[in-house]
């Protein structure tokens, strides 16, 4: 799965962790991103953690975030 291939690039608490994985799976569901191979979850696991490392602490928001900032939908 892209997004925990790519945490190991950071360093963050595991709560922080907790919280991406959480806002990522959110992502995927809404998107109806099925296929973990796609390319497209690559950008949004990158998206994912860069909003993640705002500070922003809930998972819902952070997805949403991420979501609109891909103009994905």
């Amino acid at each position: 799965m892209a997004i925990y291939r790519l945490l190991k690039n950071y360093a963050m608490e595991p709560k922080e962790v907790s919280r991406a994985t959480e806002a990522y799976e959110q992502a995927l569901r809404i998107l109806c991103v099925k296929d973990r191979d796609d390319p497209l979850t690559d950008m949004i696991a990158k998206k994912i953690i860069k909003i993640a490392q705002t500070g922003i602490k809930d998972p819902t928001e952070i997805s949403a975030l991420a979501i609109k900032e891909l103009e994905i939908r």
